[in-house]
């Protein structure tokens, strides 16, 4: 099979679709890989390092494209890269479609087929390929929302992790899943008061024993919610429905109950956002104010730490991409349940419910 890596052309996104040593184990395995030139470089990986690895290194993305029968990335396609879709091409990438119908609109015109990383979940719920920039999400959260609490980007002035004979900053969470952990784990670290709202009893009990009761859990409702606003110096929006859009927890009249200069930094921006008020930022501005609350948004947060990310990410991709390229597409997925739930697009049809339903689209079971 041959692997075709683009560059990644989202503002700011500095993250790759492999490493060199992905590379030699797919060149090791019998394929080939086309890397367009400099698509490493924001990770700090030089085309050198490709090339001794296996890899042929192309001028142009659109070369890429159109040889490749699979192309790797990070994040979705943007228009300019719409006409590069084609009939037959996987594509393997974080995807998010739930909210973008237009990209949605251009896989199924091209017929694409659409596997998304997000979506690959194994049969306990464990989502693989998401988990690796879950946690960088999540620990970045609290160290870009400490940031924009101070005083000269806009925030309250407010230390998280305050100093003796001053209370800490108090963080609230929206979730208990890996982002939220993350961001528990890093925030309690600082030193803050940190609460966790979710709706997993099991998994609340879960992390009361991790942290040791230095984590406060509470059953998420409107009622906790709006109380946990008045009392949040950050809100970290950690919340997640494989493939849906983001429940809308925050409306903009609950701001109200916000103190001004607290911040909300939405993860779940990619799926929409957890805020009414939430909308996509990038790195280059990412933060705007609603009724004096900072909104942090970026849809990429783990492009800011590509090094970090990028391997991270590669990980956790590179067995599946082995294994579309040596069985091919369709005995891949049979095979492999996880990888299945990862389809969502496919010859035309959407084959993700919750994508589909997200769309108010019709979703197709397909048969491999």
């Amino acid at each position: 099979m041959i692997i075709g890596v683009p560059k990644e052309i989202k503002e700011k996104e500095f993250r790759v679709g492999i490493v060199p040593s992905g590379v030699k184990a797919l060149v090791q395995a019998g394929h080939t890989v086309l890397l367009e030139q400099g698509a490493g470089e924001g990770s700090g990986i030089t085309d050198e390092q490709y090339s001794s690895a296996g890899a042929t290194l192309i001028p142009s993305a659109a070369e890429v494209w159109a040889k490749a029968d699979l192309i790797m990335k990070v994040k979705e396609p943007l228009p300019p890269e719409y006409p590069l879709l084609r009939s037959g091409l996987i594509l393997y990438t974080y995807l998010h479609l739930a909210p973008l119908p237009e990209l949605t609109q251009a896989l199924l015109d091209a017929k694409v087929t659409g596997v998304a990383y997000e979506t690959v979940q194994l049969d306990n719920g464990f989502l693989p390929l998401l988990a690796p920039m879950s946690q960088v999400a999540g620990r970045m959260a609290i160290q870009v929302g400490a940031h924009f609490l101070e005083k000269e980007t806009g925030g309250r002035g407010v230390l998280l992790a305050g100093v003796p004979g001053v209370a800490p900053g108090h963080v609230t969470i929206l979730g208990s899943g890996t982002v939220a952990t993350n961001a528990a784990q890093m925030a309690i670290g600082l030193g803050a008061e940190v609460t966790m709202l979710g709706r997993n009893l099991r998994r609340l009990a879960e992390l009361d024993d991790l942290f040791r009761g230095r984590l406060t859990t509470l059953a998420s409702s409107q009622h906790t919610i709006e109380e946990e606003l008045g009392r949040a110096d950050l809100v970290v929006g950690a919340v997640l429905t494989p493939g849906a859009r983001a429940p809308k927890l925050i409306s903009r009249k609950m701001l109200s109950l916000m103190r001004s200069g607290a911040v909300i930094v939405d993860v779940a921006i990619d799926q929409g956002g957890c805020a009414e008020t939430s909308r996509p930022t990038y790195h280059s501005d990412p933060t705007y104010t609603v009724d004096g609350i900072i909104h942090y948004c970026v849809a990429n947060m783990p492009g800011a730490v590509p090094r970090t990310s990028t391997f991270a990410l590669t990980n956790a991709t590179l067995p599946h991409v082995l294994a579309m390229a040596d069985k091919g597409f369709a005995r891949a997925v049979r095979e492999n349940r996880a990888l299945l739930r990862g389809v969502n697009v496919y010859q035309g049809k959407i084959i993700n419910r919750e994508v589909a339903e997200s769309q108010g689209r019709e979703w197709s079971e397909v048969s491999f």
